[in-house]
This record gives C-alpha cells, sequence and structure tokens, in this order.
C-alpha cells in the first residue's frame, strides 16, 4: 500500500496575503483606537466646558488617556467638581474606563477614596474597599447611573460638622430613565446594609451601637424637567413643571426601631422643605417618641399626643399611620413633631 502523500505546503503567495491582511487590520484597528482617544478627550473637554458654562467649577491636574488596544482609560489626577449652591465632590484619582466596541458605557472608580463637600456641613472624606460607578446611555434624561460601594467609611474633615453615617458594610444607589411606554419618569433606588450611624432623638437611643439599614424605591415624574444651573435651580425647575416623588417603598431600621414606608407622595416647596405624605409602620413608636421627648427635640405635650396616636394605631408593636410635612413641619397624625426635611437651602 502506497504511502500517503505529503501535506502541501502554503504557497509564499498566500502567506504575504495572509500577513499583509493581519497589518492592514492592525492598522485600521490602531487609527480606530487613536480616533476613539482623541474624541473622548475632546467631549471631556467639552462636557467641561458646558458644565462651567453653566456656573460650574471643574478642574483636574492631571489627564491620561490610554488602553491600547480594546479599552478606553481615562485617569484624571485632583479632579474636583463643583456647583453654584456649594455642593462639590473631590477625588484625589478618578479612574474610568471603556470597552471600543461599548464607548458609551463607563465604568468609573476612586481607589484612593473621595471627598463630598456639603454646603454648610463642610467635606466628609469617604474611603472604602469597593467604590465604584457606572455611567450608560447618555443620552437618556436621566442617563443610567449606577454606584456602589463597600466597607465605606465617612470621616468629617477637621471643623466639619458631623455626618450622620461613620460606616456602611455596603452602600447602592441606582438612576434610570423609565420606559418609553411609562412616560416622562425616573426611578431612584437607595439602599445602606449594616450601617454605623450617629443618631439622636428619634432614633439614637433606640439604635445605640446596633447597625441601621436604609431602603428607598420611588418614582419621580416630569424628570425631564430636573435640570438647571444648580440643585436649588434643578429641583425648582422640576417642582414647577409638576414634578413629585411616589414612593413605592422604603423604611429605616435602627436597632429595635423601624420606620418603613408603605406609600407616600412627595414634591418641594418654595422654602425648599419636602411636602406630602407618607403611609408609614412604626415599631418602637411610643418609645421612639419617649425619647424625643427627653431629648427635648419636641415638647412633653406634642410627645404625649403622638404616642397616644401611635398606640390608637398600634397591632402588637407595630403601629400603622401617616407622616405629613406640610407648612415647614413633619406631623404624625395631627401632631407636630419636628421641622419637615429640607431638600435645599433657598437663596
Amino acid at each position: 500500500m502506497p504511502d500517503p502523500s505529503a501535506p502541501r505546503k502554503l504557497s509564499p503567495l498566500r502567506i504575504y496575503i495572509a500577513f499583509g491582511i493581519a497589518l492592514v487590520a492592525i492598522i485600521a484597528w490602531t487609527a480606530a483606537w487613536f480616533w476613539a482617544r482623541n474624541e473622548a478627550q475632546a467631549r471631556l473637554d467639552a462636557g467641561a466646558a458646558a458644565l462651567r458654562a453653566a456656573g460650574y467649577e471643574v478642574a483636574w491636574k492631571g489627564r491620561e488617556i490610554g488602553g491600547y488596544p480594546f479599552r478606553l482609560n481615562v485617569t484624571l489626577t485632583d479632579a474636583r467638581i463643583r456647583d453654584r449652591s456649594g455642593w462639590a465632590l473631590e477625588a484625589p484619582e478618578l479612574e474610568g474606563q471603556a470597552f471600543m466596541h461599548a464607548p458609551t458605557t463607563w465604568l468609573l472608580a476612586a481607589p484612593q477614596g473621595l471627598t463630598f463637600v456639603r454646603p454648610v456641613g463642610g467635606p466628609v472624606r469617604v474611603t472604602g474597599k469597593l467604590i465604584r460607578a457606572s455611567l450608560s446611555h447618555l443620552t437618556n434624561t436621566p442617563p443610567n447611573l449606577s454606584f456602589e460601594g463597600e466597607g465605606l467609611t465617612f470621616q468629617p474633615a477637621a471643623g466639619a460638622q458631623p455626618f450622620g453615617l461613620q460606616a456602611a458594610e455596603r452602600v447602592e444607589f441606582h438612576l434610570r430613565q423609565a420606559p418609553a411606554e411609562v412616560g416622562d419618569e425616573g426611578g431612584v433606588w437607595l439602599s445602606v446594609k449594616n450601617g454605623k450611624a450617629q443618631l439622636s432623638g428619634l432614633l439614637g437611643r433606640i439604635a445605640g451601637e446596633k447597625p441601621i439599614s436604609i431602603e428607598w424605591d420611588g418614582r419621580m415624574s416630569k424628570i425631564s424637567a430636573f435640570r438647571g444651573r444648580d440643585w436649588p435651580g434643578a429641583v425648582r425647575n422640576w417642582t414647577a413643571a409638576g414634578g413629585q416623588m411616589s414612593v413605592k417603598r422604603g423604611g429605616l431600621t435602627a436597632g429595635d426601631a423601624l420606620i418603613g414606608v408603605n406609600s407616600g407622595t412627595l414634591r418641594v416647596g418654595p422654602d425648599g422643605r419636602a411636602v406630602g405624605v407618607l403611609d408609614v409602620s412604626l415599631r418602637q413608636a411610643p418609645r421612639a417618641l419617649g425619647a424625643l421627648s427627653a431629648t427635648g427635640t419636641i415638647p412633653q405635650d406634642r410627645a404625649d399626643a403622638a404616642t397616644a396616636v401611635a398606640q390608637a394605631r398600634q397591632d402588637g408593636d407595630v403601629a400603622r399611620a401617616t407622616i405629613n410635612f406640610e407648612a415647614g413641619q413633619t406631623t404624625l397624625g395631627p401632631v407636630a413633631i419636628a421641622p419637615a426635611p429640607k431638600v435645599y437651602e433657598p437663596n
């Protein structure tokens, strides 16, 4: 039986053609990467210029763009953004990454932590095992934004006012535009797991050193109107357009105390304070209201009246009630117990 014929060798021409095609592909991909790099740099500059024109302060000390061949990596050093109302965000190093096949989806990270500055309270330094965010669908209103933090600590700067949260095992925040069939609406989700807080009055005595958890699920109508030169301006424009938040679910657990939000609707008044009503479930309400009275947060007669309201609606250790925000006050049923939450400082 004859031996099988030896395998045929590729001709030099075919090898040259294959190498030529590969070389052309590499050159084309390299040109496309450099074009994308320049486009990212131009859009970053244009975005910063637009924010400055709107009254924001935007700056960074250094910028590097790399990631060839498959990614765009943008690194900003000493990055800072500040709005006209005084809110600011700073990071010694801010990293952004997008893949070449999805150049409008960005992953952001602050490996050295970040600092947010409150207009009245001052700076708070945030560090943790993980601080990252994602930004996509940039043409949506609002764009898709997600934040995730693990093992976070919150440290006010020297001379700054205390911050309610000292640490948290996990923090998540998500902002999304609703599907087209829903209409002009945006979704807001917030979750804080196993946080350590500095609480006083209503929850401080009950929570003690026990962890707190926060959940919030809301829908913002007229979301396209939520824009302006600064935070107060955006809120005012949104409110003027008839915007309000529909609360689907929420709650705060601190030790044995619980405030569970079953439903509600909120908006913002001209004084910058919340206006609306929440249907809530309260656990350990009489004890919490007693703490308010003992610390002098509300007068004894108001605490007694609010306790009577809670006890009248209590089933076991949980009371069902309404919390109203109106005329700058927070009321439990008909009893005023505290100022309404302030969304922004009016000019």
